[in-house]
């Protein structure tokens, strides 16, 4: 029994829902709130029904492909009501010397250490926001913090995974982007020679 695939969904204050017609192709679930509107397509076995404010997720036998696709539907659902009620974000924290975050009208533009900058345009939903420290001893070279916000959580988590692909964090100095709390296993340098 999956217990992911029967927890009911809590629907919050100002969230509808637009279940999947009977008998339609596509299987797109819409779900509309105070930061907008999302939808995304059912696997065809899952049936969504609503009960007042819950929405349940059944599925039609004990299967394991539809044991599997049960947790996966109810999960894609709750992402859709979480996002579309609290919104998502993913926090990128800048490390170096002479590394620099800015924001350019929608664009989040980067100095990396490259001869070039680095520019990430924001997709239609996203948004860029920027805090930026002064490096001292105890932030440890951190000069950026960047977050970035929207209601869908896969592209939100995708557009992060490009900024830090962008500069990954080197396992030497630590210099690079990564993730907040995110721990960069440093390796030891090349031990001098001692000669006699």
């Amino acid at each position: 029994m999956s217990r992911i695939g029967n927890t009911p969904i809590q629907l919050p204050k100002g969230v509808s829902v637009e279940p999947v017609r009977p008998g339609s192709e596509d299987r797109q679930v819409t779900v509309k709130g105070p930061k907008g509107v999302l939808s995304r397509a059912l696997p065809p076995e899952m049936l969504l029904e609503i009960e007042g404010d819950l929405l349940r997720l059944r599925r039609p036998s004990e299967e394991p492909r539809h044991r599997a696709l049960h947790g996966l539907a109810r999960t894609l659902v709750a992402n859709l009501v979480e996002g579309v009620s609290k919104g998502f974000q993913k926090v990128l924290e800048l490390y170096g010397v002479g590394y620099r975050a800015q924001i350019q009208g929608k664009k989040l533009v980067m100095q990396l250490g490259f001869s070039h900058t680095v520019e990430v345009e924001a997709p239609e939903g996203i948004s860029f926001s920027l805090e930026s420290f002064v490096p001292t001893s105890e932030n440890n070279y951190l000069s950026a913090r960047m977050v970035v916000s929207g209601i869908d959580k896969e592209l939100v988590g995708q557009v992060a995974a490009n900024i830090r692909a962008s500069r990954k964090p080197e396992p030497y100095k630590g210099k690079g982007i990564r993730y907040q709390g995110e721990r960069v296993r440093r390796k030891a340098g090349k031990a001098a020679k001692i000669q006699r």
